[in-house]
């Protein structure tokens, strides 16, 4: 492992040293800027789902419900606004990697996002990365990633979007971005505010959401200056301010609480010359959290871990056919806890990326990856991809890649239960992809293998204590398919988008299917635009699951299939220059439908949504 690491540094050193003498032009940065480059750059081999504005601006519910209709990704939600946890290709939510403006932001404490945290009102464009990532991303970049990026737009501009909201079960949303830029300057914010109640009723039943209220605050910073023709710094900021009462279950009702706060703070230097960029970051990451068994007591239990990190990209372009990048990442995570004391770690990683595009219609990549961790043996990873242009229309794309995920803080030192042998789950994974493009209809279709090792499952132990253990191996594959069919036809706009996935996850020691992962799940969504009017339909079918790992069937031991409808109709009362002013209606749950897709935890009868949107 050592002799890897050095070589790996002797290399980018060598690529940083020879690049300074590359000196002799001058090149802007682009007008929009990206925090993430390795998405645009280093991705050609993968299925890469970007969601447009207008995907966003029909969603005005949360990030699980957007990612919901508009994805192959299956969500466990503990009843609506609880805790989201994303299932990815048949892998688990801590093997799902969230990425904010280029860092991974998976918790240190249970090595996943709560989706029900993140507001899309404040961020620019939300991308879908299927596939391992762990190369680039680093630990739980299993099952694929989703990216979170804010832009910045150095061109003369100033635009504010305000959105008002109010809904079923005295739910209220008000929302403010402001966007500003000039040649050297460039500024956004975005605030928001959600409160509910949440307290609706249990369809077939006389019981209601009793415990289910939530509240939080969102803010979102981000702006940047050119130094130099050469240079920028930007500066990103965003803050989660929640609360929310957790539901209980339909059997067990709760009276718990618990409360949150989430902030990044990343700064950023980039420079761009004619043959090379480098990007350098530093960040400070804190999450805490506060959970109260009795809400109207003053007793509570705590976690937080705060993250400092600092990160080197640096892009060169040897030829017009091969670039090379070099990734240097080091991270320090303190932790403290009611029940896990004060964990530290510390990780340092050295990435290599070679970009090779020999021809228009060839493009292949190769990456290595080694981290060297404080507390444990981090395995050296790779991955190959390549884009194959077979016609103008059609395309391959194949990639392979080796990935893992680190034990987190809750898996180690949790008392009690907490296993200090636990080693990194581990997994190979293959995935080919056929892409046919006719600009108004473009179709994926994906294939996949993922073999998985040293899997962390937590079980009783012999002194009753839940502990996690090294036990499990898996292997998931299946299929996806993505259709999008654009047309317009004089003043009509029409718009068709459907994903489908099918999913074989098995447990191999079992041979049995793991539980919470549909063998079958398909969305669609039909938008229609005229002059001012614009209405989309959704439809969302997602088979049954097992959960239970014996795969028995029945009310206690699997979740029927359901399907569930939204419609949104929106009319634009003002239209004038720089000044929009758009009214709009959703109908949540259509056909007011019972369902789960979590056990025992009903979701919501059907809902409205009355949304003012002012543009300006």
């Amino acid at each position: 492992m050592k002799k890897t690491i050095g070589l790996l540094i002797t290399v980018c050193c060598s690529v940083v040293s020879f690049a300074q003498t590359q000196l002799d032009s001058v090149q802007y940065l682009d007008v929009i800027a990206l925090s993430d480059i390795k998405l645009k750059q280093n991705a050609a081999g993968f299925k890469v789902t970007v969601l447009t504005d207008s995907v966003l601006s029909e969603n005005t519910s949360n990030f699980t419900d957007l990612l919901r209709f508009n994805s192959n990704i299956y969500f466990k939600e503990n009843g609506y606004g609880m805790v989201s946890s994303p299932s990815f290709r048949g892998t688990n939510a801590s093997q799902t990697a969230v990425i904010w403006n280029g860092i991974n932001i998976n918790s240190q404490l249970n090595g996943q996002t709560d989706f029900n945290t993140i507001n899309t009102n404040n961020i620019n464009q939300v991308v879908i990365r299927n596939g391992g990532g762990s190369v680039q991303y680093g630990s739980g970049a299993i099952g694929g990633s989703v990216h979170l990026d804010n832009r910045l737009s150095f061109t003369k501009h100033l635009k504010n979007d305000v959105k008002l909201n109010y809904g079923s079960f005295e739910s209220k949303n008000i929302s403010l971005v402001t966007d500003y830029g000039q040649d050297k300057f460039a500024f956004n914010l975005g605030v928001n505010f959600i409160d509910s109640d949440n307290d609706y009723k249990y369809l077939d039943s006389d019981k209601i959401n009793e415990n289910g209220a939530f509240k939080n605050l969102s803010l979102n910073v981000n702006l940047g200056y050119f130094i130099s023709e050469k240079d920028v710094i930007k500066l990103y900021h965003q803050s989660f301010i929640g609360e929310r009462e957790f539901s209980g279950t339909t059997a067990t009702p709760s009276n718990s609480k618990y409360k949150d706060e989430n902030s990044r703070s990343m700064l950023e230097w980039v420079r761009t010359h004619q043959n090379y960029k480098s990007n350098f970051k530093v960040a400070y990451l804190k999450e805490y959290f506060e959970f109260y068994q009795n809400k109207n007591s003053e007793f509570f239990t705590f976690g937080q871990v705060n993250t400092f990190l600092a990160k080197h990209n640096f892009n060169y372009k040897l030829s017009k056919q091969i670039s090379v990048t070099s990734i240097l990442d080091y991270n320090l995570f303190k932790g403290e806890g009611s029940s896990f004391g004060n964990p530290e770690r510390s990780i340092f990683s050295a990435t290599g990326l070679l970009q090779y595009n020999p021809s228009a219609n060839l493009n292949l990549g190769f990456n290595v990856r080694q981290d060297v961790t404080s507390d444990f043996t981090s395995p050296l990873l790779f991955s190959m991809d390549a884009l194959i242009g077979i016609t103008e229309n059609y395309k391959i794309k194949i990639n392979a890649s080796k990935n893992y995920r680190v034990p987190t803080f809750n898996d180690l030192f949790w008392q009690p239960g907490g296993n200090l042998d636990l080693v990194p789950e581990s997994s190979y994974q293959f995935d080919l992809g056929h892409v046919l493009d006719f600009n108004w209809l473009q179709l994926q279709l994906n294939t996949y293998y993922i073999k998985s090792k040293d899997l962390i499952q937590w079980k009783p132990n012999i002194s009753g204590f839940w502990s996690p253990q090294n036990i499990a191996e898996a292997h998931s594959y299946g299929a996806e398919v993505e259709l999008t069919i654009s047309k317009k036809v004089n003043n009509h706009q029409f718009r068709f988008s459907s994903n489908y996935s099918y999913t074989v996850s098995e447990n191999l020691e079992t041979n049995k299917q793991l539980i919470y992962v549909p063998f079958h799940k398909a969305n669609a969504t039909l938008a229609y635009g005229f002059k001012r009017f614009s209405a989309h339909y959704q439809q969302l079918f997602n088979g049954d699951v097992f959960t239970t790992s014996d795969n028995l069937k029945g009310p206690f031991y699997s979740l029927q299939s359901y399907n569930v409808a939204n419609l949104g109709v929106n009319y634009k009362l003002l239209q004038h220059f720089n000044h929009e002013l758009e009214l709009g209606l959703k109908v949540n749950n259509l056909f007011n439908k019972l369902y789960q897709n979590v056990a025992f935890r009903p979701m919501p009868n059907r809902n409205f949504n009355i949304q003012l949107h002012y543009k300006f």
